[in-house]
């Protein structure tokens, strides 16, 4: 299992993750923008939000830091743009974690299958804490 921060950006995540990058000396990040997604006619991707970020992350000392830039429409809050990412194997552990931080807490997106994981989740818990959840493999 990986735990890793996860850093939204509001518009400049490429150039924010290219200067991570280099400061921290980590490989050259792949970036996977909204528009590159597949289609899905009933929610279509906006113009805007095409070339945006969806997600690449960046390396310090071997540790991924995952990042995106915010979908329009989102909040985006400077201070509150960091989540943890739990990263499993199991799909039943990361529907464990998801029924008990939901508990009091807001969730964004259902815990439900995607393109990239069979198990995602976006919440946050009654502390104010982000959390994603995702089962990987």
């Amino acid at each position: 299992m990986a735990i890793n921060p996860y850093i939204n950006f509001n518009g400049n995540c490429r150039e924010a993750v290219e200067f991570y990058a280099d400061v921290f000396e980590s490989d050259k990040p792949v970036f996977m923008a909204f528009g590159d997604a597949p289609g899905d006619p009933s929610h279509p991707i906006p113009e805007e939000a095409k070339a945006l970020i969806m997600h690449t992350q960046f390396s310090i000392h071997g540790t991924p830091v995952m990042c995106s830039d915010v979908f329009p429409g989102h909040p985006y809050v400077q201070g509150n743009n960091i989540s943890i990412t739990v990263v499993s194997k199991e799909t039943a552990e990361v529907k464990r974690y998801f029924d008990k931080l939901k508990e009091g807490g807001t969730v964004h997106m259902e815990l439900q299958e995607t393109f990239w994981s069979k198990a995602y989740a976006n919440l946050t818990d009654k502390f104010g804490i982000g959390w994603q959840l995702s089962q990987e493999g």
